[in-house]
């Protein structure tokens, strides 16, 4: 797995930067508010490896000697280390503009060996909080997130492809880094059926189903609405033969796509229904533990419900738990037909919208793998 970095600048990023422009004694050092606990709960995800990057102009100079920079750089770094905040690496490169360095920011010379080594570009980031930051993100081939008051000069609107954030919040950064997109695209084509499905776990209930099938649609609905997911599905299936590919393929696709949004699976509740509806009581456990079991206990006097033939519905739930790896225990008991199917996909999604929310960054088990 390709390493994820945040390439970090120091002055105006993480510590203030005085009017002179140069932080060379310990009287000057003050921290950005906020930056302590935004790299504190970025570093415990251990998602991202931190590597500092500064310009210093005229570093080792008469003007600005290392012995008055080094206690500064030492206590900038102990300061983090002592909040649980551990650089992997610091590059300083003490050019003078004029001297068209090419390790001077936003040039690339010092970060030469990430780059012939390869990092996961498209999930790193530059913070910084001036143009060259921007610029550097650019020219590393990733994006840029900002630390800037809205009174700071620098515009980056010819760099809007590469910024990702600008904010004067610290924790606006932690939230985004932090907070991992739960999305997944599944498509499945055989000779019987296209299907194609997106589903976002931390969306909000809105869905776009059309399967062909009326009251299947209807059914797929209500785990979008009842589990809180964004849910859009296409199926085109050869239902001028029967029901059964597309049902069972569009169970198969769903089921992909959950186990894919859900990633590695750190922090999931992994366990959650019972549900009333009416003269109906529906009972759906579920377990997203990696092990595909399916206990089915209903029945139906009637064949079809709306255009669904009822003995495919316990084969949905089977190929659902199947791709999903998820174990699955439906008990559902009442009179009403329609109520009784429409309680079970309700008490799923209810039992969905428990198993993936998020309660921390640990993997909710013993083994050490789900």
């Amino acid at each position: 797995m390709k390493r994820k970095i945040l390439f970090i600048d120091r002055d105006g990023t993480l510590i203030h930067e005085p009017p002179d422009k140069q932080i060379d004694s310990l009287e000057k050092l003050s921290f950005v508010p906020g930056v302590f606990n935004a790299l504190y709960r970025i570093a415990k995800t251990q998602e991202y490896e931190l590597v500092m990057v500064s310009n210093q102009d005229g570093l080792g100079t008469a003007s600005f000697p290392e012995e008055n920079f080094l206690p500064v750089q030492q206590k900038v770094l102990e300061a983090f280390k002592n909040e649980g905040v551990i650089f992997s690496a610091v590059h300083i490169d003490p050019s003078l503009p004029e001297q068209n360095s090419p390790n001077r920011k936003p040039g690339t010379g010092m970060l030469t060996a990430y780059l012939a080594s390869g990092f996961d570009q498209e999930s790193s980031y530059v913070i910084g909080d001036r143009l060259t930051d921007v610029q550097l993100a650019k020219n590393l081939g990733c994006r840029a997130l900002v630390i800037a008051s809205d009174s700071t000069p620098e515009t980056f609107s010819d760099l809007e492809n590469t910024l990702a954030l600008r904010t004067n919040r610290w924790s606006d950064l932690a939230d985004l880094l932090t907070k991992k997109e739960r999305r997944a695209s599944v498509t499945r084509m055989t000779s019987e059926t296209e299907i194609e499905v997106e589903v976002n776990l931390d969306g909000n209930g809105q869905s776009d189903i059309s399967t062909g099938l009326k009251f299947f649609d209807h059914m797929l609905e209500q785990l979008a609405k009842h589990g809180n997911l964004d849910l859009k599905i296409v199926a085109r299936g050869d239902l001028h033969i029967d029901e059964h590919h597309t049902i069972e393929d569009t169970a198969l696709t769903l089921g992909e796509a959950m186990l894919k949004a859900l990633g590695d699976k750190k922090g999931i509740g992994r366990y959650g229904f019972t549900l009333p509806m009416d003269d109906c009581l529906a009972q759906v456990a579920l377990d997203f533990g990696g092990r595909p079991w399916l206990v089915w206990e209903t029945s139906f006097t009637r064949e079809k419900i709306g255009d669904v033939p009822t003995e495919m519905f316990m084969h949905f739930f089977k190929s659902f738990s199947d791709a999903s790896r998820c174990n699955l225990n439906i008990k559902a008991e009442g009179n009403n037909e329609h109520h009784k199917i429409e309680s079970i996909f309700k008490a799923l999604a209810r039992s969905i919208k428990m198993a993936v929310k998020q309660e921390g960054n640990q993997l909710p088990t013993t083994k050490g793998v789900l």
